[in-house]
């Protein structure tokens, strides 16, 4: 067998969705498809295209598929520098990181008031947000796909898992946090009703991701440098009517919304969970 046919049967491919994630529409169109291969973190037996696509009934925008979970060892084998603990991360970078963590922490005492109870922080990545969670007082669980990451924070002393959120025992959580999470979701509806099971009553949710209805999200695109369309992980483009619809019909209430520091064209939203309303 030659080396190029050896590669095309190795070429993982995504998962088509049967329908739009988000509303359950069964058409949508798609809007755009951008290489990929020049990538950080583009490893050769992924596709070199995504595809993106818009919902005809509630305009959503996604990929065309998704990573099933045999597969996302291979996209989880490769990560930013800033999704992985790192001993040898400069004293600048840490002190930035931690800094932007605390004004995250802030904002959520804003809603909720003193920081107490327990916080668990889906897709913990480097730590930083844990890690000054627990500075504040909160007692702090993470979760992470990435086994380095786990590992690593482990190491450190954190109570890491690298379990999805479906498969956590524990509820009665004061805060969770999805930081830069929910878009790499390929089902994002159950991981909030999830999260909604485990928060405490009147809990605190809070959320940040790319905002594709943002002014700086245009002016990338009109530029042609947006570099969200060609992000590997990422399975959603939200905008931040369709991020409220979401969370209010998964019985939460948006509260204080803000602009990212973490990256660029992203929002952060606190939102206080809500009794569901069952039909």
């Amino acid at each position: 067998m030659n080396p190029s046919a050896a590669h095309v049967q190795r070429q993982l491919q995504r998962v088509p969705f049967d329908a739009c994630p988000l509303c359950g529409g069964g058409t949508a169109t798609e809007i755009v498809k951008v290489g990929c291969t020049d990538h950080p973190l583009y490893h050769p037996m992924l596709s070199s295209q995504i595809s993106w696509l818009a919902c005809d009934r509630c305009d959503h925008v996604f990929t065309d598929g998704y990573f099933a979970d045999r597969d996302l060892e291979v996209v989880f084998s490769r990560g930013h520098a800033n999704q992985l603990p790192s001993a040898t991360a400069g004293r600048a970078q840490l002190a930035d990181d931690r800094a932007v963590a605390a004004r995250i922490i802030d904002k959520v005492a804003a809603v909720r008031g003193l920081p107490s109870g327990r916080w668990l922080d889906v897709g913990a990545g480097a730590g930083a947000l844990l890690a000054t969670a627990r500075e504040y007082g909160y007692d702090v669980l993470g979760l992470d796909r990435r086994r380095a990451v786990v590992d690593g924070l482990c190491a450190l002393g954190f109570d890491v898992r690298a379990c999805d959120l479906t498969d956590l025992p524990e509820t009665g959580f004061a805060v969770i946090s999805f930081a830069d999470v929910l878009e790499h979701m390929p089902f994002p509806r159950d991981a909030l009703r999830e999260a909604h099971r485990r928060l405490a009553e009147h809990g605190t949710l809070f959320v940040s991701m790319p905002d594709r209805e943002s002014f700086l999200w245009s002016r990338l695109d009109a530029a042609g440098t947006n570099p969200y369309w060609s992000e590997l992980e990422h399975v959603h483009n939200f905008g931040r009517r369709g991020l409220y619809r979401l969370l209010r019909e998964e019985g939460f209430e948006p509260i204080r919304h803000g602009i990212s520091e973490r990256y660029v064209a992203c929002m952060e939203v606190v939102a206080v969970r809500q009794p569901r309303q069952v039909p």
